[in-house]
């Protein structure tokens, strides 16, 4: 399971980083991903709830 991060969509609410922030940062006005590759086992409903609570569907899961 990876995240992907729309760049273009993202308006830097922040949401994923409060629910995921060993995952996600929201720097400089865009989310980061933190991870390289899959998300840990132990992240991956961090990682579910964030894609869910991004207001603007900048996040998605593949």
């Amino acid at each position: 399971m990876r995240i992907l991060v729309d760049r273009r969509r993202c308006e830097g609410h922040g949401l994923c980083e409060g629910v995921a922030p060993k995952l996600l940062s929201a720097d400089e006005g865009h989310a980061e991903l933190l991870v390289d590759g899959d998300v840990p086992t132990d992240q991956q409903t961090a990682a579910v709830i964030a894609v869910r609570v991004c207001p603007i569907a900048a996040l998605r899961m593949i």
